[in-house]
């Protein structure tokens, strides 16, 4: 016969976290939150909670929580950035940084935005996510980095070397990167050196044509300002670049492109020029990206490993986000290593008639 009264708890069944929170006079969301260490509580309501937790004898399921915890995440991965080669790369790396964690990530891409635009993007998108990461150009962007800091949002830039700006970075040591580049093609015997740089407002462009120039200074090979051409990290400004030093009448015997889709580019206007790449000239890029091998010959060119560096930047963005409100936020500078790859687009310099 049924009664009015409410049965009892029989003896094992587990204490949920909505009898916790009934208990502490709090949220079910606020005791997933004292349980996976969220600074965004106050010490009085997490004393309560932890004390309802000890008097009820909870015990939670911390791989549940914890995966919980991961998909309330969400993070954001904003670019503009003209190489798809690198793209991809990036993509890819963050995708599996976010399957590995299970957090949600927010990809959107800023291209053609303004001062104003990213000014306003960027105020938009600090009320939507926890954390942001930025690779490059975007990671130097003064107007964006000053709105997320402005909002309390933590920001990990890639590939980025822009210091004082009290965000976390991910990057390879670009200057020696380069300059070991420049100093194998030097062992090699050449001394007439062409250059392309990178977009000249991002400091990767500038770390690799400062490594560059410090390996001819060390071996005592003067510089010439007629063989650096500036490029903006795009397939067609290396076209235009390589056409300006190929048609020189004393070209060079080598060339070094700050990206590998330059350098593509490169190998590309010498072919139309009959010239033999490497017999009559050496090409050699930068990051390793698919730009590398989908060209003839496969290029040389240095490995940044793009699609780590952004599964590390979610490892570091997630640290950061997770840190208790009164800890001091620590500044990661995480410099990866980079590795020369030698492939068949280099070779000693031809004897010139």
């Amino acid at each position: 016969m049924a009664t009015g009264k409410k049965s009892a708890r029989r003896k094992g069944d587990a204490t949920t976290i909505n009898e916790v929170a009934a208990r502490a006079g709090v949220s079910p969301m606020t005791v997933s939150r004292v349980i996976n260490g969220n600074g965004n509580v106050r010490d009085s309501t997490r004393e309560r909670v932890l004390r309802a937790i000890r008097e009820l004898g909870y015990t939670p399921n911390l791989a549940a929580s914890s995966l919980a915890a991961a998909q309330a995440t969400r993070i954001a991965l904003i670019y503009t950035n003209p190489s798809a080669a690198y793209l991809r790369e990036l993509l890819l790396g963050a995708l599996r940084g976010t399957a590995r964690t299970a957090v949600q990530l927010v990809i959107d891409a800023w291209d053609e935005l303004d001062a104003d635009g990213e000014r306003a993007s960027a105020r938009a998108l600090a009320k939507s996510v926890a954390g942001v990461i930025l690779p490059p150009p975007l990671c130097e962007s003064k107007v964006v980095l000053s709105e997320l800091a402005a909002a309390g949002v933590p920001v990990v830039a890639i590939a980025s070397d822009l210091r004082g700006t009290g965000i976390s970075r991910v990057r390879i040591d670009d200057f020696n990167a380069s300059k070991e580049t420049a100093a194998y093609l030097i062992s090699l015997g050449h001394r007439h050196i062409g250059y392309i740089k990178g977009n000249p407002d991002q400091t990767a462009s500038a770390r690799r044509f400062e490594g560059f120039q410090a390996a001819l200074d060390e071996a005592g090979i003067a510089a010439d300002p007629a063989l650096v051409q500036q490029g903006y990290f795009t397939y067609r400004s290396g076209l235009k670049a390589a056409e300006k030093l190929l048609a020189r009448r004393s070209r060079p015997t080598a060339i070094m492109a700050a990206n590998d889709d330059m350098a593509a580019a490169v190998v590309s206007v010498a072919h139309r020029r009959g010239l033999e790449v490497p017999g009559h000239l050496s090409v050699v890029g930068f990051d390793d990206s698919s730009a590398a091998t989908t060209v003839w010959p496969e290029l040389t060119t240095v490995r940044q490993p793009i699609a780590s560096m952004a599964d590390s930047a979610i490892d570091i963005l997630l640290r950061t986000i997770r840190q208790r409100e009164s800890e001091p936020r620590v500044l990661v500078d995480h410099v990866v290593a980079h590795t020369l790859v030698k492939r068949a687009s280099v070779a000693p310099p031809a004897a010139r008639d």
